[in-house]
């Protein structure tokens, strides 16, 4: 039976870190290690995790490095066959790692075996929305740069060898150490490492990218995403597409303006749903102007992106006007 190294960064996590950690152990698949990285949480987070006795559980500490230096730091402690992340306010279903592992058992030539994602609120509480790719297989360096199929950074088991594959050397903290995940990408208030690195595997090895259809990851949406957030998060995907430039050249001269109109219209969205009508409206402009066929490939979700963020940006002021007429009634 291959064991899982389960790695799940902790910062500022107090709240959720408990049912995360709950999930893990309710799996029905049991050869597991839960590696708790503690990246220099500032609250009572590590507390919360210390409550646990199972001895499959580890903790580790270290100064603030960020998600992908609080993975990095987790893949080196790990012991196990195949390796997952889970983000300190996920949780995962019953069966998730039963699953995956089973996928990668009997596919040979998968590296990544990743699933659906059902989004859930602060309170745990579920949205109706969902995280699904449209391709589950045939998954192309141009289709993770475009799409990023695997969706989030807990929707993911991979298999050791993966990541011994891409694996490098630096020394961004005066010690020379193997890293994975890119820590010089590390953007404030946002994160494409993830993206980096799944495009790194799809163009650097010949491990492949395979989905479940399922949702087995349940993402949490947290309201602290603010406008700015979200266009942080734009910024640090030029950085990955300007380093995967320099290995990859043809790569990002094909698919360069589609994967920018692609996540400007997944960004769109999520200014829409935070009232940003506004920036939505202008960020879908560059949509168009970016990759115009994006209407033909995808007419339904493009569209509505569009007349979405023209409502909300018109709209959304009569709204605010008629919630504080009734407050004040």
């Amino acid at each position: 039976m291959k064991k899982v190294s389960v790695i799940v960064p902790v910062y500022n996590a107090e709240k959720y870190v408990a049912a995360t950690i709950e999930s893990v152990l309710a799996q029905t698949y049991p050869n597991f290690e839960i590696i708790i990285v503690d990246d220099g949480s500032p609250d009572n987070s590590i507390e919360v995790c210390q409550k646990f006795t199972d001895s499959r559980i580890r903790i580790v500490r270290q100064e603030n490095r960020g998600l992908p230096g609080a993975r990095n730091t987790g893949i080196r402690h790990a012991k196990g066959d195949y390796l997952a992340f889970l983000d300190a306010d996920d949780i995962w279903l019953p069966t998730k790692l039963e699953k995956h592992v089973h996928h990668l058992d009997n596919s040979p030539t998968v590296g990544i075996s990743f699933c659906y994602s059902s989004f859930i609120n602060q309170q745990g509480k579920p949205t109706g929305l969902y995280q699904k790719p449209r391709k589950l297989y045939d998954i192309t360096p141009s289709y993770v740069l475009c799409r990023n199929p695997v969706g989030n950074g807990s929707a993911a088991v991979i298999r050791r060898e993966v990541f011994e594959k891409i694996k490098f050397k630096d020394d961004l903290y005066s010690i020379v150490e193997d890293y994975y995940f890119d820590e010089r990408l590390r953007h404030t208030k946002a994160d494409a490492t993830d993206i980096e690195c799944w495009l790194r595997i799809s163009i650097q090895t010949h491990w492949r990218h395979e989905g479940l259809p399922e949702a087995l990851t349940l993402y949490r949406l947290n309201s602290g995403g603010l406008s700015a957030n979200a266009l942080k998060q734009l910024e640090a995907l030029e950085n990955v597409i300007e380093k995967t430039r320099l290995y990859a050249p043809d790569i990002i001269a094909h698919c360069e303006k589609a994967a920018k109109a692609y996540h400007l219209r997944y960004t769109a969205r999520r200014l829409v749903s935070l009232g940003d009508g506004k920036t939505a409206a202008k960020l879908f402009n560059q949509v168009i102007a970016n990759h115009w066929r994006i209407v033909l490939e995808e007419p339904g979700k493009t569209l509505l992106t569009g007349a979405a963020a023209y409502l909300v940006w018109f709209l959304y002021p009569v709204i605010l006007t008629l919630r504080k007429s009734e407050a004040s009634a």
